[in-house]
């Protein structure tokens, strides 16, 4: 059993934050996550992928936030269990008893939910044989896209993901964007984007198509796509890249007595605490008024969440805001020498 002030479940930037927090005002905690890295989203959706709305930092990639990030917790030596999902959540003598898929125990006297919308999984291609290329030839997420360099991509879905990848990968590749659709759902701006890339002639666009059958012997050489009216293309391509968004599945996380609006749970704007005490969310598995989705979101959430964790972990003392910049206390806890 392992005893803890705090444990955090999640460890993408939200949660990775959320540890930076409580190891600021002395707070013991653990990080459990699904996945087998640190990072979350960041790492297994878009690693390569800019990120331009991080405060003092006018872009970074996925992978660049979340090693500055785990850079910033070094300090409190944080345990992560990885490849590990919480099942079980119990009340057992004013704390929580914790269990997990691989039966690591916790009792902690604080939950903080950093998530996410619950675990993930994208929504994949129905044709045949496509599982058989699935990591080799197709993708639903680029983590390494220096493999895709000069090579023939057919690049699949009209939010922002598909329309951001084609747009940076048609700098080294030559990029096709398939949509069974006119419109896109992603930004205005990334539309316009797209549309000066194929006037150029820099990239190619087919709309009202789906993809209908895959060629290739090991790997892919070529596909058929069909238009809506029954046209049938056949393009060269070596990867495949599809952008269908996520199929989100809440898991055991249904069955711990949470307010739930829909797939996201309800939390008060003081320190984002759920219907049970001790345990909060933060991140884009929370939900309150005027909630926006961003990290920087998650950050503000994961500051007051941690602080709400302290009179449930300290129940005798009384938190003393202190600013970083003055307090020795703080300055020792980070390892800064005077």
């Amino acid at each position: 059993m392992i005893n803890t002030d705090v444990l955090v479940i999640g460890a993408g930037p939200t949660g990775l934050f959320c540890v930076h927090q409580l190891g600021l005002i002395g707070l013991k905690c653990e990080v459990v996550d699904n996945l087998d890295k640190i990072g979350g989203q960041c790492i297994e959706l878009y690693p390569d992928k800019p990120i331009y709305d991080i405060p003092g930092i006018p872009e970074c990639t996925g992978e660049e936030l979340t090693n500055q990030l785990i850079k910033q917790v070094e300090p409190f030596k944080t345990n992560f269990h990885l490849n590990e999902r919480v099942e079980e959540v119990k009340e057992k003598d004013g704390k929580w008893h914790v269990i997990t898929n691989k039966k690591t125990e916790f009792l902690t006297s604080n939950i903080v939910i950093a998530g996410g919308v619950g675990s993930f999984e994208p929504r994949k291609f129905s044709v045949n044989d496509s599982e058989k290329y699935e990591d080799k030839n197709i993708f639903y997420s680029v983590k390494d896209k220096s493999i895709l360099k000069g090579k023939n991509i057919s690049i699949f879905g009209g939010g922002d993901s598909a329309l951001d990848w084609a747009i940076e990968l048609s700098k080294t590749s030559k990029v096709k964007l398939i949509h069974r659709r006119d419109e896109f759902r992603g930004s205005e701006a990334s539309v316009q984007k797209v549309k000066e890339l194929v006037k150029n002639g820099n990239m190619e666009l087919y709309t009202q198509y789906q993809l209908s059958a895959i060629k290739g012997n090991g790997s892919i050489n070529s596909i058929s796509i069909k238009h809506e009216e029954g046209e049938i293309k056949n393009l060269n391509t070596n990867y495949i890249l599809g952008f269908f968004g996520l199929i989100m599945k809440l898991g055991p996380i249904s069955n711990w007595g949470l307010n739930f609006d829909k797939k996201t749970i309800k939390v008060n704007t003081e320190n984002f605490e759920t219907n049970q005490k001790g345990i909060f969310a933060i991140g884009d598995i929370c939900s309150y008024p005027g909630k926006l989705k961003l990290i920087l979101s998650g950050f503000h959430e994961a500051a007051l969440a941690a602080r709400g964790c302290f009179k449930y972990a300290r129940p005798n003392e009384k938190y003393r805001f202190e600013f970083t910049t003055t307090s020795k206390s703080l300055k020792n806890r980070l390892g800064v020498k005077e």
